[in-house]
């Protein structure tokens, strides 16, 4: 059996994924993009008014969200306690029905083997119809 060479795949298998290294950035020049410099003051009040207008908007849509979340659970909850005691119900009385079928079989099947029984009775033993042994 020839061994294989190296550079050959197996089936089902994909070949080795060449990585090349990524070449070194070139500096950039200083002189061509302008760095802002810090502000020495901080926020302006036109910005601090900004930023209080934002945040009041961002916790009305979270109060708003978690409004309709709660409102959303309680109706699955009252859901859950309801939907359940009706299916569980009809399920319960679709289960009984079954059982109601299943015991007026088994006494009408009891019934009749009773009746064979009583008939072979008096038929060997009573009438000596049928002579055993």
């Amino acid at each position: 059996m020839a061994k294989r060479a190296r550079g050959t795949v197996r089936p089902g298998q994909r070949r080795p994924t060449e990585r090349r290294t990524a070449a070194p950035a070139a500096p950039a020049k200083a002189a061509a993009v302008p760095v802002a410099a810090p502000r020495p003051g901080g926020l302006t009040e036109a910005e601090t008014a900004r930023a209080a207008q934002l945040e009041a908007a961002l916790l009305a849509e979270e109060r708003t969200a978690e409004q309709a979340r709660r409102r959303t659970k309680d109706r699955v909850a009252a859901r859950d306690l309801s939907a359940p005691a009706g299916t569980l119900a009809k399920r319960a009385e679709e289960e009984y029905a079954y059982v109601a079928r299943d015991i007026r079989d088994i006494v009408r099947i009891a019934a009749i083997m009773i009746t064979v029984l009583i008939v072979l009775y008096v038929a060997i033993d009573v009438a000596k119809v049928v002579q055993i042994g």
